[in-house]
């Protein structure tokens, strides 16, 4: 029987991992006898007792593993240390908060056994999600697609199935500031999509907040697109053909043409356009 990994990285989620835990229990009873399945926490150094509902239940449970974190890491590297100890045929990513249906587990499956290396979850509707969250989720998206090498998809989640080949080939990922998802379509592979409605979060708050999504979708921009170093390049361009000309101007003006104006700048006006110039060509190096 295939081996299928479901990875749940948690961060203040104590009420939640029961609850979890039981759901996913449900799924495996339905795919009984064709597939083996363990479930991988990683504690995202919660600060309640999420650790100790963990450590409960793989006490109680040999297919229950986890990862413990020293302290908070965020859910783009405790999802990527799960991947990086995932030996399944294929994984499972979920959150912790069950707004992921773990009743649409067998469809992702379904999927992956037709032929699809990453099943994608994507999500239809979330009741949770305020107005700024929502209109900062549709620019993310407009300004991402309009400048990355990739096509990203609207209101695609963690969510998802990934089939062996692929999480090997993440795992060769050294970018420590990431977005795991952009990062998975970067890879491209065989990929089909399930659309879901966000079940209503039941115990606990979101612990991304406004500002972790605001980094969050700055690494992307910058590890995503090459728009950022293409900027840097122009300014550089820029900058260069600036100073080149002023200190061109000064050097043959105030030393072989005595132009009155060129006599006027100081020694440390020239240091400054030179140190310009040598700015502008690093930028352009860049």
């Amino acid at each position: 029987m295939k081996s299928i990994t479901i990875i749940v990285p948690a961060h203040n989620e104590e009420k939640n991992i029961p609850l979890t835990y039981n759901e996913l229990q449900k799924v495996f009873k339905s795919c009984e006898g064709r597939y083996v399945f363990d479930i991988l926490f990683v504690n995202d150094g919660s600060n309640d007792k999420t650790f100790e509902e963990i450590e409960k239940l793989a006490n109680a449970d040999q297919n229950v593993k986890y990862l413990d974190f020293s302290r908070n890491f965020g859910k783009e590297i405790a999802t990527t240390a799960a991947l990086n100890n995932c030996r399944s045929d294929a994984c499972i990513m979920m959150d912790a908060d069950l707004q992921h249906p773990a009743e649409l587990i067998p469809e992702f499956i379904k999927k992956w056994e037709q032929g699809a290396e990453v099943v994608v979850g994507v999500r239809k509707e979330n009741k949770n999600v305020g107005v700024a969250k929502t209109v900062g989720s549709a620019v993310f998206y407009k300004i991402i697609n309009k400048i990355s090498e990739i096509e990203i998809k609207p209101n695609t989640t963690d969510f998802r199935l990934m089939d062996k080949i692929v999480v090997d080939e993440f795992n060769k990922f050294t970018e420590s500031n990431r977005m795991t998802r952009a990062l998975i379509d970067w890879l491209g592979f065989k990929r089909d999509y399930i659309y879901f409605n966000a079940n209503e979060r039941i115990n606990g708050d979101a612990s991304y907040s406004i500002w972790k999504l605001f980094k969050l979708a700055i690494n992307s921009f910058v590890s995503l697109s090459l728009l950022p170093l293409k900027v840097a390049g122009l300014m550089g361009l820029v900058i260069t053909f600036i100073s080149g000309v002023a200190g061109f101007y000064i050097l043959f003006g105030k030393y072989f043409l005595h132009w009155k104006f060129a006599s006027t700048f100081s020694d440390s006006e020239n240091l400054a356009i030179l140190i310009l110039f040598l700015v502008g060509i690093i930028l352009m190096s860049i």
